[in-house]
């Protein structure tokens, strides 16, 4: 819910930076596109590079399965960490 308002206040900014350049207002406009252009990039970046949920827990003798667990899209996470490298992934229950 709250990632869909931030899209679309992201979107209104730069939508309403668009409108400001047509008006002649452009140093505004720029600044109201970059805020924009930076809020709709992190929340798709966060969304679709930083966190990815697998299907299966992955394979090898150093990871661990750990006790956090969270809720994303209605699927229960389970968070695995690699003893060896420190890397974690996120595996759907």
């Amino acid at each position: 819910m709250l990632r869909n308002i931030l899209l679309a206040l992201g979107g209104t900014l730069i939508a309403g930076g668009l409108v400001a350049i047509l008006g002649g207002a452009y140093a505004p406009a720029i600044v109201a596109m970059v805020w924009g252009a930076i809020l709709v990039f992190g929340i798709l970046y966060e969304r679709y590079v930083y966190k990815t949920v697998v299907a299966k827990p992955p394979a090898g003798k150093y990871w661990v399965k750990t006790t956090e667990r969270f809720v994303d899209d209605g699927k229960t996470v389970t968070v695995y960490y690699n003893t060896l490298s420190g890397e974690r992934a996120y595996v759907a229950e």
